[in-house]
């Protein structure tokens, strides 16, 4: 009886109070474009973000640089230790594409509280499981080989992931400059400056103060569909 008290306790809990309350967790702080972790850096610990977004991105042999996934508030990431059960080595670059508040958990903590309780576990699959369905939506936004449709199909995944509905249409809350956007989807900032200037003057969005609000999300859906 005290095992399942203990385990509908933990179940009860949020992920962001589970990780908080492990041995060794840490709060950070990471101005934007910030590297958090680079790729072969060792992985010891287990990041949530608490405010903010991040990008992670993998880093090719050419020096090509590719983002797999916009992480938003709550989102789990750096998690390979705990997959592969022994000492590893980061496998993205992850940078801070706002400026965020992380809560950092030593990687042998999350592990022994997985072992000490299942539900701890079953918290932080269905964290993952949010981070696979990212990934696959930022990897269909990039197979568009056109830049407008690129651009386009990036700007309907932070309206769902960071849209604040309003009078207007719906404002991604967070603020993009040009570059931020270019290297997210594999762009120039010359060319997104261009591609944003005519989506404005479609009536489509507007921009104040690097925020951009949407008009309408299905007109911009339809108009490269």
């Amino acid at each position: 009886m005290a095992v399942n008290s203990s385990s509908s306790l933990t179940s009860s809990k949020t992920l962001l109070e589970v990780i908080k309350s492990l041995d060794g967790v840490s709060t950070e702080i990471v101005d934007r474009s910030k590297t958090i972790f680079f790729p072969g850096d060792p992985a010891e610990r287990v990041y949530l973000i608490r405010r903010g977004a991040v990008r992670l991105s993998r880093v090719y042999e050419t020096g090509e640089e590719i983002t797999v996934a916009l992480l938003r508030e709550n989102s789990l990431f750096g998690v390979l230790s705990l997959l592969t059960g022994h000492r590893s080595d980061r496998f993205y670059h992850a940078i801070a594409f706002t400026r965020v508040e992380l809560i950092a958990a030593p990687a042998t903590s999350v592990r022994n509280a997985i072992e000490q309780d299942a539900s701890v576990g079953l918290l932080l699959l269905q964290g993952l499981s949010s981070r696979v369905l990212q990934t696959e939506t930022m990897i269909e936004t990039l197979t568009h080989r056109d830049m407008s449709s690129r651009l386009s199909s990036f700007l309907l995944v932070l309206c769902r992931d960071f849209g604040v509905p309003g009078e207007k249409g719906v404002t991604i809350d967070l603020r993009l400059s040009h570059q931020a956007i270019a290297e997210a989807i594999g762009s120039t900032r010359v060319t997104i400056t261009r591609l944003l200037g005519e989506l404005k003057s479609s009536s489509l969005l507007a921009i104040d103060r690097k925020k951009i609000t949407i008009f309408d999300p299905i007109a911009l859906a339809k108009r490269f569909n």
